[in-house]
This record gives C-alpha cells, structure tokens and sequence, in this order.
C-alpha cells in the first residue's frame, strides 16, 4: 500500500505556496502522494487556491511524490484545455501526475456559475470528455463530433511524459455500480463516500472481487480509499489502515479536513508520515 495526503484548496490552504511546502514536507516525511481538492465554492469557505497552479509549484517544490487533483469535475472543465494542462503539469514534474476526475457532485459548484446542472448530463460529458483527453495526449491529430463536445484538428505536442497516457482515476460514490464500471476501464477508482455510512474493509474487497472479475490480470488497477485519523492513536491507525490494505485498496489518503484541525496541527500530522502497516 501507498501512502498520500489529501488536502483541500480553500480556507487555510488556499495558498499555492503554502501548499507547495506542505507537499514538500510531505515529501520529506516519507508520503508517497500529495492530492488536491477542485472546489470553487464550498459551502463558508473562502481563500481558494486554483488547484492546476497549486500544483504546478508543488511539481517544482518536490521531486518524487505522486502529484494530482482529487477529483477535478471535468464536466465543468473544457477538456481540450484539461488536457493540455495536464500534459504540461506531467512533463514539468517528471511523469508523477494521477488525474482524478469524476462528474462533480456539489449542485452548487454547477448551478452558481451556469454550468450543467443534471447529473446524468454530466456522466455523459465526462466519459466523451475522457474520451477526448486520451486522443490528445496520443499526440495524434484528430477530430471529434459527440453530443456535448466538437473538435476540428486537433494535436497536442508535445504528449504527457507518462506513455501511453497519464493515469486515469474515477470518483464515485459507493456502491453505485455505474461509476465503479467506469473506473474499471482506466486505472483506478477514487471512492469519495459510501451512501449512507462510511466505507469499510468489506466494501473493498467486494470491489476487489470484482476487479479481478472484470479487469485482466497484467493490468493494474488501483484502490484509493480516502479517511481523517485525527484524534487517533497510531495504533489505531495502523490497524484501520492494515484492513483495508489487506482487503485490496492500494492507496491510503490521509485527509487534512478543511475544519476541526488547524494548519500546524496538520503539519505535524504531515511530519508524523504516514503509518508504517508492515
């Protein structure tokens, strides 16, 4: 298992300097990733650090973490410019960059600012929007007629530094089978809540069965669950960790929530490094 921060972009750490230190100190301390939040208007926060340059000083901040945002909501997003963006942010940071992308869920972030507000609309939007990613980062000319998106010639050069493609994780909400099934055809899966209660061992190895059910073997697939362990013992950290590494998931994020923990508290937990599961 790997280990990763997963840190919002808005109240205390809507700096992209702040949080360019934050990942180096993470870096430092031992974590494996470093993920940022996509919001622009979470409910009472304020200060918000646009995650795509976040990120740009945090490639330069550090030198091997695994960098991305977490999820971006690509529907809001143009993805011929997502695209672009992150073959730019992959070359700058050496090939460390895992897009997380989902549909977004916060009605807000849509309806505020006239974007598309139905969800079915927006699944829709995302998977042509994938679509269109991957044919820009093959470096290929191409163009594309779908029902939400047109494009005439178009060629990103140069490509991302990762071959054949940046890593794709898709945001979901378990155990809605529907975005799971997406994930199953990029490369990972980036739960952000169970319906009703919060994801558990079992919950994961369910998706792991049905990973091994759907996916072929030499194509690796990860499982990233997502939990804060503030307040906890390192004991019962690494217990709650081990469970779930046991049941499949291949990646731990720790969330720096954006209330309840102030910034110097979450440095240290950032010192601390993440918990050693054997």
């Amino acid at each position: 298992m790997r280990f990763a921060l997963n840190v919002p972009n808005f109240g205390e750490y809507g700096d992209a300097r702040l949080l360019a230190w934050l990942a180096r100190e993470a870096e430092e301390s031992g974590w494996d990733g470093f993920f940022v939040w996509d919001h622009i208007a979470w409910e009472g926060a304020t200060h918000y650090a646009d995650p795509w340059i976040s990120l740009s000083a945090i490639a330069v901040e550090t030198s091997s973490i695994r960098i991305g945002p977490m999820v971006t909501p690509l529907p809001r997003r143009r993805p011929w410019k997502v695209a672009h963006e992150a073959a730019t942010l992959d070359r700058l940071s050496g090939g460390r960059l895992i897009l997380g992308a989902g549909p977004g869920g916060r009605e807000r972030e849509f309806g505020f600012f006239g974007e598309e507000p139905d969800p079915k609309r927006r699944a829709a939007m995302l998977d042509e929007g994938l679509d269109i990613l991957t044919k820009m980062w093959s470096a290929e000319p191409f163009t594309h007629r779908g029902a939400h998106y047109e494009i005439t010639e178009a060629r990103l050069m140069p490509p991302p530094a990762q071959r054949p493609r940046i890593p794709i994780w898709i945001a979901g909400t378990w155990p809605r089978k529907r975005p799971f099934l997406r994930a199953l055809r990029w490369d990972g899966y980036a739960p952000v809540g169970k319906a009703g209660s919060p994801l558990t061992p079992e919950d994961v190895r369910e998706m792991s069965s049905l990973v091994s059910e759907q996916r072929e073997r030499d194509k690796p697939f990860d499982i990233r669950i997502s939990g804060s362990t503030n307040g906890e013992s390192l004991d019962e950290v690494r217990r709650k960790v081990a469970r779930f590494a046991e049941a499949g998931a291949t990646w731990w994020d720790e969330t720096l929530p954006p209330s309840g923990m102030s910034l110097e508290e979450a440095r240290e937990r950032v010192r601390l490094g993440p918990p050693d599961v054997g």
